[in-house]
């Protein structure tokens, strides 16, 4: 039993962005625990649908759960020591040599006489009359010892004993064990509830940015299309060259390419998506979801981030203009660089936000706290090894024997006699009750040795927490910057969308009425396939890092929930 305690005590698009700036944010669905059951037919698939379906049957979830009803099974086998234990035994052996002892016979009688005792005499003692016995004179040499066997050859045992637990210190700390022990397989099994959240939420992200890139650059072989077929009447027409025909028709053919691509990527990112949610590969999917509902307003964002504008840098909301630094009214002293570095390593944040981090929120941190309650009750159960151990005991049975085996298996009572009147049983019972206490003296100094190794290890763990504090602070530090770094960049290449947009349609009209060249069309198309390029990569950067930063405030469960 303490054996099974210590082993638990171990277990650890363009049109898509508003005006003000866009960022990460879910829409409105479905409960988390809505079910969703594969068909046959295309599956229509919102986010929350996908990670609801994820958190049900992604196999390496299914695995951690099947670990934590491991732990509850461990639980239930710590716990099963203290009700009572029955054993039923029952053997039969064939003594085929006997083992024999060296009897001495001269002193049973006492020295010069001996007790004479007739068959008559052992039935009148059985049967509780009292009786006279006779002496008779040895002889005046003794006896040697002699060798004698004791028993039969064939014996028989059965019997049924039960014991229960009255004290043992190592139990009492097994059962405040075993609700800590399931919380832990239960914070284990949340980790990897979060691990999944996170790898849908990008997966799924990065179907939608591809999905809405693969309809873009459709629309734009359209309008090459456009324009080809428009260049083409004009050289049949005589107003064009025959090169300005050659070029667009490069343009359209890399276009195409370009456009398969990006739809086989996009068929990548959906496998990939099939693969996070433990769905099958061959199950066709619809996402539901569009990246124009999965955004919000930036600004909101960076008044919660507490960044200023990228454009202006005037503060939260983005008004006025870069203040200049004011002169230092306090000495630069210790106390004051340390405040410094700590607001720097925070990610510039003032004291206020910065201190507002919950540790707690992090299941990382919860883990920690209850693996240390562990290792305290895993140092408590060492030092019970040297508390008594107290159990109550019973046990009752028969026993037999007989010269040959049917001789032993007839089961005389002890009624039975034989053709000489002599009592011939050879079954007899046999039963007691009774305590049994064990008391550690001195075991070689092990259990000292082993209290030490216990406050070892909580020790490492107490180091653990400061660790993991500053890990926290350092991922809360570094998803807070990747954000802003995104959403600045996303709002940059958004306006830079929208310039190429506008150089793209001035160039095509300028050609085509006759003022302007090819090589300018083609130069401005590029410069548009260019910046949408990096439109949606700057877009699922945002997403990314809006998930990234759910996760280190603990917030990303909590939302999917929601």
């Amino acid at each position: 039993m303490k054996k099974n305690l210590r082993l638990l005590l171990l277990a650890s698009g363009p049109g898509l962005l508003a005006p003000a700036g866009a960022a990460l944010a879910q829409t409105a669905q479905p409960a988390l625990g809505t079910t969703l059951d594969a068909t046959t037919g295309t599956l229509p698939l919102s986010l929350r649908q996908a990670i609801d379906y994820a958190v049900q049957n992604k196999s390496t979830l299914q695995a951690t759960r099947l670990a934590e009803q491991t732990a509850k099974a461990k639980v239930g086998e710590i716990r099963s020591a203290g009700l009572p234990q029955v054993n039923v035994t029952a053997n039969v052996a064939d003594n085929f040599k006997l083992q024999k002892s060296l009897v001495n016979f001269g002193a049973l009688g006492g020295g010069a006489s001996a007790t004479t005792l007739t068959p008559q005499d052992i039935a009148a003692a059985q049967s509780g009359q009292t009786v006279n016995l006779g002496t008779v004179t040895l002889p005046s040499d003794p006896v040697p010892p002699q060798a004698f066997a004791f028993g039969l050859r064939w014996a028989g045992n059965t019997s049924a004993s039960v014991s229960q637990l009255l004290f043992d210190g190592a139990y009492l700390i097994g059962l405040k064990a075993a609700k800590v022990y399931e919380e832990l397989a239960q914070k284990q099994t949340q980790q990897a509830e979060i691990d999944v959240v996170e790898q849908v939420s990008k997966a799924y992200y990065s179907t939608l940015v591809a999905r809405e890139r693969l309809q873009l650059l459709s629309r734009n072989v359209q309008r090459l299309d456009t324009l080809l077929y428009q260049t083409s009447e004009t050289y049949k027409a005589g107003f064009a060259e025959k090169l300005d025909v050659q070029r667009l028709q490069v343009q359209r053919n890399n276009l195409v390419v370009e456009q398969q691509k990006a739809s086989r990527l996009t068929e990548l990112s959906v496998a990939l998506l099939k693969f996070q949610m433990g769905l099958p590969q061959q199950q066709a999917v619809q996402l539901s979801d569009s990246l124009s509902t999965a955004l919000v307003d930036a600004g909101s964002l960076r008044r919660t981030l507490g960044a200023a504008d990228f454009r202006t840098g005037g503060g939260v909301s983005g008004l006025g203009d870069v203040p200049t630094a004011p002169a230092p009214t306090t000495p630069d002293n210790a106390d004051q660089r340390a405040q410094d570095q700590q607001t720097a390593l925070s990610g510039a944040r003032t004291g206020q936000l910065a201190g507002a981090i919950n540790y707690n929120n992090r299941i990382e941190f919860s883990t920690l706290e209850t693996q240390q309650a562990l290792a305290g009750l895993d140092l408590a159960n060492r030092r019970a090894g040297a508390y008594p151990r107290l159990l109550a005991t019973a046990a009752y049975g028969f026993s037999g024997s007989g010269q040959k085996a049917n001789d032993l298996f007839a089961f005389r009572g002890p009624d039975s006699r034989n053709g000489a009147g002599y009592p011939n049983q050879n079954w007899f019972g046999f039963g007691n009750v009774g305590l049994s206490l064990q008391i550690p003296v001195f075991d070689g100094f092990r259990r000292k040795y082993l209290v030490q190794q216990s406050r070892i290890q909580q020790q490492t763990i107490e180091r653990g927490f400061e660790t993991l504090r500053q890990s926290i602070d350092l991922q809360d530090a570094q998803s807070r910057t990747s954000l802003i770094n995104a959403l600045d960049v996303l709002e940059n290449q958004k306006a830079n969308l929208t310039l190429a947009e506008e150089v793209a349609r001035v160039s095509r009209i300028k050609f085509q009425e006759g003022v302007g060249a090819n090589l300018e069309v083609i130069s401005a198309e590029t410069g548009l396939r260019e910046a949408q390029t990096n439109y949606y990569a700057a877009l699922y950067d945002v997403l990314v890092a809006k998930v990234d930063r759910d996760k280190a405030t603990g917030e990303l469960f909590r939302k999917a929930n929601k």
